[in-house]
């Protein structure tokens, strides 16, 4: 587990009347770790970043009585992501974690209720905090144990939003189901597109999306 795991210069998040205490982050730094097979600053950020949102949102108990109202955007598909999962119990299956392939290491926690919502990015700046808290050690321990005991402000900008989530994203939604008349696969919560008089699967429609191409040389035999 490492030392750092118990170690803080003073964990001041921000709004002491909101403070989580140690202890808490702790625990939810070792479900992190449990979750996604080993720790790192990725983890540390998200646990972080995820309780910071959830703090500003007044939102206080995502895995239970207020699991309903909360929805959350990833910029990233890093390890940062799967701790803002644990945390929000936010998951892609429940469509409640929502993921925008920007490249950042950003997520946007929304209050369904209100459609308020508080995006938190991470601060280049403190890469460098890292480096000069800890010269000497390798860069992943220096941004661990910096990343642990810095204060928010130190590692976070956020900033109030307000987020419409599409009907048609909600959790438990009804979507259209249609078949694609030229692959024949199913296609739900209309992800479709019209082409002359069809419906086609946006792979058919416009196959420069589809992320694989057909293997010519490879012939699957049929499932038995």
């Amino acid at each position: 587990m490492g030392s750092w795991f118990s170690m803080s210069r003073n964990l001041d998040v921000g709004h002491p009347a909101e403070s989580v205490p140690v202890e808490s982050v702790d625990e939810l730094l070792r479900k992190a770790e449990a979750a996604h097979g080993h720790m790192c600053a990725g983890q540390i950020l998200g646990v972080r970043m995820a309780l910071l949102g959830l703090r500003r949102l007044g939102i206080g108990d995502p895995l239970g009585a207020d699991r309903k109202r909360l929805v959350t955007y990833v910029e990233i598909d890093r390890c940062a992501t799967d701790a803002i999962g644990l945390v929000t119990g936010c998951r892609l299956g429940k469509r409640t974690l929502k993921f925008r392939d920007w490249g950042k290491m950003a997520a946007t926690f929304v209050d369904l209720s209100s459609g308020c919502g508080v995006r938190v990015v991470a601060l280049e700046e403190s890469r460098e905090i890292a480096r000069r808290l800890y010269p000497g050690i390798d860069k992943k321990e220096q941004q661990m144990r910096a990343y642990r005991e810095l204060a928010d402000a130190e590692l976070f900008r956020t900033q109030r939003v307000r987020v419409s989530v599409n009907a048609a994203e909600l959790p438990g939604t009804k979507g259209e189901r249609a078949v694609c008349p030229q692959c024949g696969e199913g296609v739900n919560f209309g992800r479709f597109a019209a082409v002359g008089e069809e419906r086609l699967c946006l792979s058919c429609a416009r196959p420069e999306l589809r992320y694989w191409e057909n293997d010519a040389f490879s012939l699957e035999p049929p499932l038995s």
